[in-house]
């Protein structure tokens, strides 16, 4: 028997986060709910829709429990999903175990006047509508699911090995000279994905200009090795928020493959050191604050962090097999959404070059950082030339180190008859769902 409304209800002091009291209902605070299961693009393209629609961005997480009895297994756990939504830029709160049937009671207890939720039917077990109660209740508000992504078609080339998803050019893509279809269907297909990018390229309010985003021209032998040094040239795809007096500038690289918990904690343990070093050069002295938000309107952090990604051929030069599983834009836009970023560079090369660090648009970072493991089998060290300038630094090891795409295909491949029939399911329920939302489009 499907749990009710009353039943689902936490009693005091047993909400999964603060606030354990009842907050008034504001038309601008904003509730988003899901699994969540790889953080995918698509999945920051409903927070950011939803963003816009309000000042305050609150995501329910369901529990692997919950998923599994209406849906079947996921991919990451419950902690590894959360910290992907909370590192997405646009949420406010992130709120774990959220029940998988939308309830007003959790909806309103946090304060959340609308749920928001893309233009597809989500089914519980019972194959009735999630967001049947909060569409009741007149508080429901539809925004555009993301065309061509989605969790069951990662696993699908997973499953599957699939490699038509690559993509030769960046640059290219972007001109309409490079992808299925005509002249004209190509030209709009780089439209679309130049609009996303410029979306996904915004501050927390989804409004605003964000991150900075060029893409690096240069040969294929300077991306893919370590024995050609050439400059190369950054060329500006969206002009965003550029670094301010006193912020150090760092870099950071890699593929950004099914972008997951392994690359948020990196990301975020770069900024927590150079939290530290902006402690030791007095960057949070009180007079320091006071004369930043006298002089630039806000304060701001001691670092400015521009991530490179590499190229699809890049990483299955390295890699072999159908990796990577996102191509570049996928990666990048997963990238894009971070909180912990600030800039990104399409194309960059595997080996930061001297010559390459030199001609950066923002002049020579201040450090480079990388992670203590790699998920590339290496024949040589990718950054000898940071080294060798005396700006690399390590990041320390952590609880999420060993989440790479190859930790999440393995996961995948031993439980390949699970998620067969998870895709199986996935399938059929879309036809029921479609029935549904056909019969909805025909009522309204």
């Amino acid at each position: 028997m499907s749990a009710t409304p009353e039943d689902m209800i936490p009693a005091p002091g047993e909400w999964p986060v603060d606030p354990q009291d009842d907050v008034p209902i504001s038309d601008n605070r904003i509730w988003v709910d899901g699994c969540f299961d790889f953080s995918h693009h698509g999945h920051a393209g409903a927070m950011l829709q939803a963003r816009q629609l309000g000042d305050e961005l609150y995501v329910g997480v369901h529990s692997d429990e919950a998923i599994l009895e209406n849906k079947g297994p996921t991919v990451m756990t419950l902690d590894e999903r959360v910290a992907a939504v909370e590192a997405c830029r646009w949420v406010t709160r992130c709120v774990p175990s959220a029940p998988y049937v939308t309830f007003l009671p959790w909806v309103s207890h946090y304060g959340c006047k609308y749920v928001v939720h893309g233009d597809d039917i989500t089914s519980d077990s019972n194959g009735e509508d999630c967001y049947r109660f909060v569409k009741a209740a007149g508080r429901f508000r539809v925004v555009k699911r993301t065309p061509g992504i989605s969790t069951t078609d990662l696993v699908g080339r997973m499953l599957l090995c699939t490699k038509n998803h690559f993509v030769k050019s960046v640059k290219d893509t972007l001109n309409g000279e490079e992808g299925s279809g005509s002249l004209e269907e190509r030209k709009h297909s780089a439209n679309s994905l130049m609009q996303r990018i410029r979306d996904y390229a915004t501050d927390e309010t989804g409004l605003q200009p964000g991150p900075q985003v060029w893409i690096w021209n240069g040969s294929s032998s300077a991306k893919l090795g370590n024995t050609v040094e050439e400059p190369g040239a950054f060329e500006t795809v969206v002009n965003g928020k550029l670094p301010r007096p006193g912020q150090r500038i760092i870099y950071v690289d890699g593929g950004f493959d099914l972008f997951s918990s392994g690359h948020i904690e990196f990301l975020r343990q770069v900024l927590t050191q150079e939290e530290l070093e902006g402690h030791r050069r007095g960057w949070y002295d009180e007079e320091q604050k006071v004369k930043r938000v006298k002089e630039y309107g806000e304060d701001y952090g001691p670092a400015y962090v521009v991530a490179g990604i590499h190229d699809d051929d890049v990483i299955n030069h390295w890699k072999g097999l159908n990796y990577p599983i996102m191509n570049i834009f996928e990666r990048g836009l997963c990238v894009l959404q971070c909180r912990y970023i600030h800039a990104v560079i399409f194309s960059s090369p595997f080996s930061p070059s001297q010559s390459y660090l030199e001609a950066m648009p923002l002049g020579v970072p201040d450090a480079v950082y990388h992670g203590p493991t790699t998920f590339i089998p290496l024949t040589y060290d990718p950054y000898v030339a940071p080294k060798r300038m005396g700006i690399f630094k390590e990041t320390s090891s952590h609880t999420y180190q060993h989440v790479n795409a190859g930790e999440i295909v393995d996961r995948i491949l031993k439980s390949r008859e699970a998620y067969e029939e998870r895709q199986r399911a996935k399938l059929e329920k879309g036809v029921v769902e479609e029935l549904v939302k056909s019969k909805e489009s025909a009522s309204a």
